[in-house]
């Protein structure tokens, strides 16, 4: 954990420059997605360390929501539309 921790706020802190400064929308788009990605490994790591059913669901839960996340701004940029 002593190593790990520093890693993701260091990681955490180079996304959210990203996410406000980067130069395309895309760009930004990516770095909020690897944040939810990221999070999500995070909790899933804190789950298997204090042994919680409870951070598993909440990783899962929160890497679909990227994930769909991700195909709902894929599509809208490359058909321009947003819905179903």
């Amino acid at each position: 954990m002593e190593i790990i921790f520093p890693l993701y706020i260091a990681a955490f802190i180079l996304y959210t420059i990203r996410a406000i400064k980067g130069p395309t929308v895309p760009d930004m788009i990516l770095a909020v997605d690897c944040m939810s990605f990221d999070i999500a490994a995070f909790m899933a790591i804190l789950a298997v360390y204090f042994r919680s059913i409870y951070l598993i669901s909440g990783a899962i839960t929160l890497a679909l929501w990227a994930y769909l996340l991700d195909v709902y701004i894929a599509n809208h940029l490359t058909k321009k539309e947003v819905g179903a």
